[in-house]
């Protein structure tokens, strides 16, 4: 059981006020979460050795108690395997631990499963590799893992291939889920991007029943996968060139009991027989994924169009910030947020959460340009190849992610029909 610690208990309609409160006076422990207590009160932590600096205003009204079994908050709950990996190696290495050494241990990896993935700029110093296994097997049980790997820079190669080193452990196979679809793929071979997962459940959410999808860079089925099990997509053809990408997709029908509703087209020739078969077509490639334009374009239904999801790169030019009206300074009695993140991380979530959505709410200018430029692009190369004149519109404009500093990845609902004589 945790040690008690003091908090102070208010009813909820004063907590957001106590909490900024204690922020703003730096009285607030944030190494635990608020929690309810007898009466439906909310009790926000505070720092014993500062108990003696409270003077609260007396139109809050609120009563200190003590929490037996505290919960961490969420920072804590992040630092805490962090920290704790950071003792273990420190025991280890005894006089040979220093601050460079304590700089080369991670602050965060990603885990699939028994396996914990390392950034590449973790454990890289001389020291480490006297350790040999050693390091690897403490590693992972202080991670509670069986299995490591080190990511290193994505390869060259056209694929985005990964240059990833296991560490210890058999195999890099792992399995993944998202919105309750299976992803099983070799960490040490293909790329995973969980940043994705918002477009992912977004085209899950579409109606697709009865149609023909082409996805013209599956990958491991990233985005086949959600078409097929929520989307309900009649069927799916997945143009796929990289071999590790194939081995990993075949298993992911099967795993998702899709296998009999998609057909792989493997190799660099891999949508060449196809044409005129697809209701929907999507283009998940980025930077660009222009050089499938074409392809796109010829494999939609000819007769009735269809829908194009393209995804692209777009470089966005930063707002310029309009001037403050200067600050007031802070009299007894007033309220307002404090600038900074709450102590356990929380107020920042909401401010990056809600930048978010005023992102996303709002179609930038660069944003509407390139949309309308590929719109005309499209329509172009449809009439171009048919011809005939096709109609494009643009149906929606989905903000996935910042990819790099102004720089956002895109994805572009354009619908395309052909125009019918008059």
């Amino acid at each position: 059981m945790d040690t008690p610690i003091y908090a102070l208990a208010t009813e909820p309609r004063f907590a957001q006020r106590l909490r900024e409160y204690l922020e703003e006076e730096q009285l607030l422990d944030g190494r635990y979460r608020l929690q309810e207590v007898l009466g439906g009160c909310g009790a926000l932590p505070v720092l014993k050795e500062k108990l003696d600096w409270l003077r609260l205003p007396q139109e809050m009204p609120c009563r200190l108690v003590q929490i037996q079994d505290p919960v961490p908050s969420r920072a804590a709950r992040r630092q805490m395997p962090a920290q704790k990996l950071r003792d273990e190696l420190r025991r280890l290495l005894g006089e040979s631990w220093s601050e460079d050494l304590e700089r080369d241990v991670p602050r965060a990896w990603q885990r699939h499963g028994d396996l914990v993935l390392l950034s590449e700029d973790s454990f890289r110093a001389a020291p480490w590799e006297k350790l040999g296994s050693a390091l690897w097997e403490m590693v992972a049980s202080t991670l509670g893992a069986r299995r490591l790997a080190r990511r290193g820079r994505v390869l060259p190669d056209g694929m985005r291939s990964p240059s990833v080193t296991l560490l210890l452990g058999q195999d890099g196979w792992v399995e993944h889920i998202d919105n309750g679809i299976r992803y099983a793929f070799d960490v040490t071979k293909c790329m995973f991007s969980p940043g994705n997962i918002t477009e992912k459940l977004r085209v899950a959410s579409l109606p697709c029943s009865g149609e023909v999808l082409v996805d013209l860079y599956a990958g491991i089925g990233y985005f086949t996968l959600p078409f097929l099990v929520h989307a309900a997509a009649a069927f799916a053809h997945a143009c796929e060139w990289n071999d590790h990408a194939v081995e990993a997709l075949r298993r992911n029908l099967v795993l998702n009991g899709v296998q009999d509703r998609c057909c792989i087209h493997h190799g660099a020739s891999r949508s060449r027989q196809l044409q005129d078969i697809a209701d929907r077509v999507n283009l998940g490639l980025i930077p660009s994924s222009e050089e499938g334009w074409p392809v796109a374009c010829r494999v939609l239904k000819k007769g009735t169009g269809g829908v194009l999801h393209i995804h692209h790169n777009v470089e966005t030019f930063p707002t310029p910030v309009p001037p403050q009206p200067p600050q007031t300074p802070l009299l007894q009695g007033e309220w307002r947020s404090p600038e900074g993140a709450s102590s356990d991380g929380e107020a920042q979530h909401r401010v990056e959460d809600g930048r978010k959505e005023t992102l996303e709410a709002r179609i930038r200018p660069e944003w509407q340009r390139w949309a309308e430029a590929t719109a005309a692009r499209i329509q172009g190369l449809l009439a171009e190849l048919h011809g005939q004149p096709w109609r494009t519109s643009i149906l929606h404009i989905e903000a996935v992610k910042s990819y790099a500093p102004h720089v956002h990845h895109l994805v572009l609902d354009l619908k395309c029909r052909p125009m019918l004589p008059t």
